[in-house]
């Protein structure tokens, strides 16, 4: 684990020459680099919903997956595991999307990354104002749809679905239906 300075401007300019390796993710929380290996049932989750979601953006809007995304603070770069970027959103000098250029952020709990997910990516998306942030946890069969985000880093609005029903996030203008009949369980 190692500490990112404040001389940066971006958490993941800490990273800019860094070659990680290959099945591991990469997120900066509190200004330290934190590596851990990705899970089965994340892959699979993001591998089943990833071409539904890119299939009914059509062009309205990007789909990030574990893409580096600069935040406002250079303590926290997370690399959210499915981002939707806004259409027309443009990348900044760095070759980055910036926070505001998201609709909706989704991220899969795993039992390595549920208090960044649940507590510390929660509020920090909130305190973005990023419209919509959907927790995927496939140890309690659930998809929780978190919106109306507010600056004292809640959301004011929560929908839970169970695992089998059809997760729709809530996106301005359009809407995009994922099945979740075929999300795996764990019961980690």
């Amino acid at each position: 684990m190692t500490t990112i300075g404040m001389d940066v401007h971006s958490a993941w300019d800490a990273l800019e020459d860094a070659n990680p390796p290959g099945g591991y993710r990469v997120e900066i929380t509190d200004g330290k680099i934190i590596v851990t290996p990705q899970g089965e049932s994340r892959s699979d989750i993001l591998i089943e919903s990833a071409p539904e979601i890119k299939k009914q953006l059509a062009g309205h809007g990007k789909l990030l997956a574990d893409a580096m995304i600069d935040s406002p603070s250079h303590l926290y770069g997370y690399a959210s595991d499915l981002a939707i970027v806004a259409p027309g959103s443009e990348r900044n000098s760095r070759g980055r999307f910036e926070w505001h250029s998201l609709e909706a952020v989704i991220e899969v709990v795993s039992k390595s990354t549920r208090d960044n997910d649940f507590t510390k990516k929660f509020r920090m998306y909130a305190e973005c104002a990023i419209p919509v942030y959907v927790i995927i946890d496939p140890s309690d069969h659930t998809c929780t749809i978190h919106s109306r985000p507010t600056r004292r880093g809640t959301y004011d609005e929560q929908e839970q679905i169970a695992f089998g029903e059809d997760l729709a996030p809530p996106l301005e203008g359009r809407e995009i239906i994922v099945k979740t009949d075929g999300f795996p369980r764990s019961e980690s």
